[in-house]
């Protein structure tokens, strides 16, 4: 009986990256981190936003509450716009309501008849032309309109 040799399969050798695949895989790594951190500024620009959005609400809902004393303090009558943004109304507002909302309008309300419109428009430069810095409420009293 005759024995036959047989050798082995010999595999292609492989003896790790090239710098070609390595120099790729940084590519790749590097553009997935830079997609990472432009999804990070944009959450962060979007809860900034939110934050302005609450506080501008929290400030109409500030307007529509101190239309609800001028009416109660004036026996029914709705209270003017002008009585209201001046002297004994809304004076001090935009001092409580400016800390927090840059820039904010002096005089936010506009009235025919008993329906008001309460806008709180604020300074925000941050977004490009987006227009993100402006909130209007509409509220209507249950009021009688001054002769």
């Amino acid at each position: 009986m005759r024995m036959v040799n047989i050798a082995p399969m010999r595999r292609p050798s492989s003896k790790g990256f090239t710098l070609l695949e390595a120099l790729i895989a940084v590519l790749v790594l590097s553009l997935g981190l830079l997609g990472v951190a432009a999804m990070q500024l944009k959450a962060m620009q979007s809860a900034h936003v939110s934050y302005q959005r609450s506080v501008a609400t929290l400030a109409a809902q500030d307007a529509v509450e101190r239309l609800w004393v001028a009416l109660g303090e004036s026996g029914g009558t709705c209270p003017a716009a002008g009585d209201l943004n001046g002297a004994g109304g809304l004076d001090s507002w935009s001092d409580v309501w400016g800390v927090y909302l840059n820039g904010l309008d002096d005089e936010p309300v506009v009235a025919v008849d008993c329906e008001y419109t309460v806008t709180v428009a604020w300074e925000d430069d941050r977004f490009g032309g987006e227009n993100v810095s402006s909130l209007v409420y509409v509220v209507r009293l249950p009021g009688e309109v001054a002769p």
